[in-house]
């Protein structure tokens, strides 16, 4: 047990599995009083790929993705039995954090369980898989609640404990997605634009109170890289694909989400990183890249802007096809 966050108390939702779980394990592993979280015990089978998708693999195919089920089961429970084993304190709470209240009984189990919160860490997430022109309004609707919705829910009920100790470390996970690149992942892709968006807002909000705020994308093995694997294996009939093993665990997430709640990190907010087990990168501010000013009579005209728009777009105008393909 290492002693960086000696005596702070996290709040991890989405950490029965998969990038929370290690996330939790690894504030605990450093002195930190951690609450789990999930959204119901036992949480068993499959996330986002549908029946129909699983029908439609072969045999071998279907061996794979229920061995892998199986070793990727956990819940807020089973997070905070491992983080005891290992000498840690965690108290497991289970709750959808779309729900306002809930988001609410999930930070003040910290407070009621070890008397604060000094660290939100949100995790939760999920996703489907659809194209924009076939997705339906339930999809939609069960994706954005979580990602931003869930998190502004908890980072409200958090902010005013942090705010009155003049200390608090928050910390949204997002998705490379954010970006706009994830194909048959429109709703994902809005929810993590959102949570950067929310972050980097709440960070401009926050800081004066000693409270930080940064996103992280991260790269790693979880449950939905091999749901998602076996979503394209059943839609293009394609075989196993790329081995799990290229990827890295998840475990290797846990040490930046440390420094960024750490005391060493103070100065560091608003910003969105990417981390994978073997790299850590810090993503640009978006910015104006090419313009055209100065119309004549003082104001555009669509005569005018016909003409000269165009001219924005030089050098830029494949670039969303290309990185599609």
């Amino acid at each position: 047990m290492g002693d960086i966050l000696k005596g702070k108390v996290a709040v991890v939702s989405g950490s029965g599995q998969g990038i929370g779980r290690s996330i939790a394990i690894a504030l605990a592993g450093e002195g930190a009083k951690v609450v789990t979280n999930n959204r119901k015990p036992g949480s068993t089978g499959f996330v986002h790929l549908k029946p129909e998708h699983y029908e439609a693999l072969t045999q071998e195919q279907k061996d794979w993705v229920n061995n892998l089920t199986k070793e990727y089961n956990g819940d807020a429970e089973t997070t905070a039995k491992t983080i005891k084993e290992r000498g840690g304190e965690a108290t497991p709470f289970f709750g959808d954090i779309s729900d306002f209240e809930t988001a609410g009984k999930l930070i003040q189990t910290a407070v009621d369980s070890y008397g604060k919160i000094d660290i939100l860490a949100n995790v939760a997430g999920t996703f489907g898989f659809s194209n924009i022109w076939e997705m339906s309004r339930d999809l939609w609707d069960h994706v954005v609640p979580v990602k931003p919705g869930g998190y502004f829910n908890t980072i409200r009920h958090a902010a005013p404990h942090m705010m009155e100790q003049k200390w608090g470390r928050i910390i949204n996970c997002t998705s490379l997605s954010w970006i706009g690149d994830s194909l048959n992942h429109v709703e994902y892709a809005a929810a993590n634009a959102g949570v950067v968006g929310l972050t980097r807002a709440a960070a401009s909000e926050l800081y004066e109170y000693g409270i930080t705020c940064n996103a992280f994308s991260p790269f790693a093995r979880t449950r939905a890289s091999f749901e998602l694997i076996a979503y394209n294996m059943a839609v293009t009939g394609s075989d196993l694909g790329p081995s799990l093993e290229r990827t890295p665990h998840p475990d290797g997430i846990g040490p930046m989400i440390v420094f960024l709640a750490s005391d060493n990190a103070a100065h560091i907010s608003g910003s969105c990183f990417s981390i994978s087990g073997t790299s850590v990168g810090l993503y640009s501010k978006p910015e104006t890249v090419a313009s055209i000013s100065e119309p004549e009579g003082g104001q555009w005209t669509v005569e005018e802007i016909m003409k000269r728009a165009p001219g924005i777009f030089e050098g830029y105008e494949t670039q969303v096809v290309k990185r599609m393909l």
